[in-house]
């Protein structure tokens, strides 16, 4: 995944509503309790570990029962010094007490939880990336150092390799247009990572590699989910047993659910957005834009699909006055960049999102070349008295300005191709006429038509019209 280009916009749960699910996820709940509960005769080793002495009062306060019982109390523990909810007074005395962030759990803001929430999150990512603990005691030298060879396991590696299979998780999970289900099977995500791009049918070598990682990866979510970055549904172990072994019951190797699946949490989502940020990602959310100028929201939007455009147009208008907000965004349209058109087609539909308080400010542009006919045709889808009717430079500018906003928001689609062959239909001398169109995209435009227009005939037309054009403007 690339950070040179922005990522779909997502929509975000309100942080009041996301701090209450980071409070409540079984891994910072447990790291707050155990951060009350440290005082002067809680006891740390010198890596900040709970002794093991102080381990079965861990668990017993936790409620925590099992074969892992003190395992997860460990990890809880961890957690709590790592997201400075426990404090080190004496590092050779092993001392400790509750730290500073642990008041912003019950007497901060959301936003303070969420920031605590997100320094828990990146303890437990670390922790996924590590092997098994039992195969770091064997690689342990002399010198008490690992000895990663053994492991066959490289650190960075194996943290870049995580890294890279939440972001497409992410990605996976974030639609143009909202999050649907959002639920993905493990498989997919295993082979996001390991098949290459434009691989038909895997080999046998890269179907080996994709099951390798889904078992990693099975590891490693059940680590992330009681922090909340997921919800998990484990693989079945059914499918992991000696096939030697008589299967307890008969099983439907056709279940794709059996081979995990994954699902980002609202608060997952947060979580990724804000590491993707970190790292350098451009990873837009809607609202993001509400509090900046048209132009912002405009060149923003010009990025999103219909939907999200919609919705962060909505926040940002009902933060201002429909008239003052209408001739905003008529200013903010102008220009002949190569990003205008699209610019336009934003402001249209913002526009159409503006009750008839706006009507003002449509009037006021009516003889603007560039803005006059889509101020027309929102005159008169709204039934307004005394709307002239557009000349005919001006409709041929409009369908042309149009059309390359069409193009650069949806490149060569079917919906492109359609709207080309209804126009190609309707003006029998269309091409004639439209070469002669002073817009810097005449010429790109007609270009577009001669691709997509499927009569050869049309196509042809559409070409030496674009060559025509072309030459007008000395191109």
């Amino acid at each position: 995944m690339s950070d040179s280009s922005p990522l779909p916009p997502v929509r975000l749960h309100p942080e009041a509503e996301l701090a209450r699910a980071a409070l409540s996820t079984p891994l910072l709940s447990r790291a707050a309790r155990l951060a009350r509960w440290a005082g002067p005769g809680t006891r740390v080793d010198a890596g900040g570990v709970l002794v093991e002495e102080q381990l079965p009062a861990a668990v017993e306060l936790l409620g925590l029962t099992g074969d892992d019982a003190a395992a997860y109390a460990a990890e809880a523990w961890r957690v709590a010094v790592d997201a400075g909810l426990v404090e080190i007074v004496d590092e050779e005395a092993g001392t400790v007490r509750a730290g500073e962030e642990l008041k912003l759990l019950t007497g901060g803001s959301p936003r303070d939880v969420l920031t605590v929430w997100l320094a828990a999150l990146e303890a437990v990512v670390a922790d996924a990336a590590v092997p098994d603990l039992d195969d770091l005691v064997d690689a342990l030298d002399e010198g008490g150092e690992v000895d990663f060879s053994s492991l066959d396991w490289d650190p960075q590696a194996e943290a870049e390799f995580l890294d890279g299979v939440l972001g497409n998780l992410y990605l996976l999970t974030v639609s143009e247009d909202g999050p649907g289900d959002g639920t993905v099977p493990l498989p997919a995500l295993a082979a996001s990572m390991i098949v290459p791009d434009g691989m038909g049918e895997p080999t046998n070598d890269v179907l080996e590699q994709v099951s390798d990682a889904m078992m990693r990866l099975d590891d490693q979510f059940r680590v992330l989910e009681p922090v909340g970055l997921v919800d998990y549904r484990p693989v079945d172990e059914a499918l992991m047993a000696d096939t030697d072994e008589e299967p307890a019951a008969t099983v439907d190797d056709t279940d794709v659910a059996r081979y995990g699946m994954v699902r980002l949490t609202p608060l997952g989502v947060y979580g990724l957005r804000a590491r993707l940020l970190e790292a350098g990602f451009e990873a837009p959310a809607v609202g993001d834009l509400a509090g900046k100028g048209a132009d912002a929201l405009l060149d923003g939007t010009a990025r999103f699909g219909q939907s999200a455009a919609r919705a962060e147009t909505e926040q940002w208008l009902a933060r201002r006055e429909p008239l003052a907000a209408a001739r905003e965004l008529l200013a903010a349209a102008r220009g002949a960049d190569a990003g205008a058109p699209l610019r336009r087609l934003r402001c249209q539909q913002a526009l159409s999102l503006v009750g008839a308080e706006a009507e003002p400010a449509l009037r006021e542009v009516l003889d603007d070349p560039e803005l006059g006919g889509l101020a027309r045709v929102w005159l008169s889808e709204r039934g307004a008295a005394g709307v002239p009717a557009p000349y005919e430079d001006m409709v041929f500018w409009l369908t042309v300005d149009t059309l390359a906003a069409q193009l650069a928001a949806e490149g060569n689609s079917e919906e492109l191709q359609a709207l080309v062959e209804g126009l190609a239909a309707q003006h029998s001398g269309f091409f004639a006429a439209a070469w002669r169109v002073e817009h810097p995209a005449t010429a790109e435009v007609l270009d577009a038509m001669g691709r997509l227009h499927p009569d050869k005939k049309v196509a042809k037309q559409a070409r030496k019209a674009a060559f025509k054009a072309r030459s007008q403007q000395g191109g």
